[in-house]
């Protein structure tokens, strides 16, 4: 059979839907769009293949059976496909016998035409509706995307050691640990009794006093850093006026959401369901803290959330890269954000066995690849970048920290909590992301490494990175948990904000480092 060319997706199902042809040699329904469509069955159950050829997407009026038409496709056939012998012969080979119906399935004999047509089709002959494309659908063609690149021109943070970009940087290179005894519930029953817990933390100047007071942490926390990145990008009040807010969006994610506020809901509902703050259930979702920074901003692009555990702010932040890339956005802040030091939540991580009991040395309890390490130890925080095109970001001659070259989505698909143990999943995203983004794996210098001082997991990173890059001698590995404790769905941003003053810098951040 004739291959069908490339279309305008709705005049080419339209067409497709209503001349199909049967064929005993063809087996299934290719449309030649790029939309779904559905299998085209006759009284005899055999499958059907449509083949056509129509570029016009151009709409008109018509009579009461365009109307029919419009109401069961949701659009009207093209002009030139009116131009062709008429409805009238169109129409009875959609009713024929064993033809497709938008109202079922209807015997009704055929006329000679149509018996040469079905005759052609079962001798293998081509057949083809021919159609030349329409003038005003050609001239709406959507022209090819230029090449975008995306910058990061601002950082916001939010950590155990420290509220500001360079103070949280300056403390890194200091090697000043953020985790400490618990303060905030007694934990004296609890076999971990530490954190990189924020002792202190103001949301004044940055969050309504009302919401401050009903929010969760991880939202206040999100809402802060956000708006602490957009400060440190130069986006002030009045220039905040001045973008087009529909180009401009917000995807900061959270791995567990808003634990606190739910967990208080809980306890009070078992007192009485009047008890309950109207807001738990909105300001317990992880998608929430990205709209309220959206609403407060009046920024109308994409705003949500992506919640993948430890590897939020990663999904988060390569998606934001993409909305940009594929032109839909020119500004995007993303990022990550969570505040899980609760007793459901500590309690929940020692159920699984994975925290650190190195009570009595907190400082010293998150030790990657340490042969004494016995867990991570939770914390909290959040981490905002805002990434924009760099002709955006030139023409309003922000400065630029880095720019973002590309990056990859993978699964091990192998366990809840445990790490493939031949680091697959690892080193499929490595090698993928090396690829989509043209970067050597001879030219990767630093990396800074999840390595959240698991038995497991930190060995199996270590050794998917030596598969990937080699006996590299100019690669250097460390991790910054061994300071800031593991920030969960906020771990990612937090440490590409500490990736990206290691590159403006050139000064690597460590207390636990290797030398590949």
């Amino acid at each position: 059979m004739v291959a069908s060319s490339v279309a305008s997706p709705l005049c080419t199902w339209l067409v497709a839907a209503c001349m199909s042809v049967s064929s005993e040699k063809d087996q299934f329904w290719k449309p030649a769009s790029n939309f779904q469509s559905s299998k085209l069955m006759g009284r005899s159950g055999r499958r059907r293949k449509a083949i056509t050829k129509c570029n016009s997407g151009s709409l008109m009026n018509g009579s009461v059976m365009n109307s029919s038409w419009h109401t069961c496709f949701g659009f009207e056939p093209c002009e030139e496909y009116y131009k062709s012998e008429g409805l009238s012969a169109s129409f009875s080979s959609l009713f024929a016998e064993n033809a497709f119906s938008v109202f079922g399935f209807k015997q009704v004999p055929l006329n000679r035409r149509q018996r040469r047509m079905s005759s052609a089709a079962h001798s293998g002959k081509p057949v083809a509706v021919a159609v030349q494309p329409a003038m005003e659908a050609t001239a709406k063609k959507k022209p090819l995307m230029r090449n975008r690149r995306v910058v990061v021109t601002g950082v916001g943070v939010v950590s155990p050691i420290g509220h500001d970009p360079d103070m949280f940087y300056n403390n890194l290179l200091e090697g000043i640990s953020g985790i400490s005894q618990i303060e905030a519930f007694d934990c004296s029953e609890f076999p971990s009794r530490i954190a990189g817990e924020i002792k202190e933390f103001s949301t004044n100047g940055w969050v309504a006093p009302k919401l401050s007071k009903r929010a969760d942490k991880f939202m206040l926390y999100m809402l802060t850093a956000g708006k602490k990145a957009l400060a440190d990008g130069g986006i002030t009040e009045d220039l905040l006026q001045e973008l087009d807010k529909a180009r401009c969006g917000v995807l900061i994610g959270s791995a567990l959401g808003g634990m606190k506020v739910f967990y208080d809901g809980i306890e009070a509902l078992q007192v009485s369901y009047k008890k309950l703050n109207p807001f738990c259930v909105p300001f317990s979702t992880s998608n929430m803290g990205a709209a309220m920074l959206a609403i407060d901003l009046g920024w109308m692009g994409p705003s949500y959330s992506i919640s993948t555990a430890c590897a939020t702010s990663n999904f988060c932040i390569l998606s934001a890269a993409n909305h940009i890339i594929r032109g839909e956005t020119d500004m995007m802040l993303c990022g990550g954000s969570d505040s899980a030091i609760i007793p459901i939540g500590l309690g929940g991580f020692t159920a699984c066995g994975v925290l650190s009991q190195r009570n009595s040395d907190p400082t010293r309890a998150s030790r990657p690849w340490d042969m004494d390490r016995d867990g991570f130890v939770i914390g909290e925080g959040s981490g905002v970048l805002l990434l924009e095109e760099l002709e955006h970001a030139k023409k309003r001659k922000a400065k630029i920290y880095a720019e973002f070259l590309g990056g990859s989505f993978t699964s091990d698909a192998y366990h809840m909590i445990e790490p493939h143990p031949e680091g697959s999943g690892v080193v499929l995203c490595i090698e993928k992301a090396l690829a989509q983004s043209g970067v050597k794996r001879e030219d990767v210098n630093y990396i800074n490494a999840h390595a959240a001082s698991t038995p497991a997991g930190d060995l199996n990173e270590y050794q998917a990175i030596l598969h990937c890059f080699g006996k590299n001698p100019e690669l250097k590995i460390n991790s910054t948990k061994s300071m800031t404790g593991h920030l969960l769905g906020a771990a990612g941003a937090v440490e590409a904000i500490a990736t990206v003053k290691v590159i403006k810098f050139k000064i690597i951040a460590y207390k636990y480092l290797i030398q590949a």
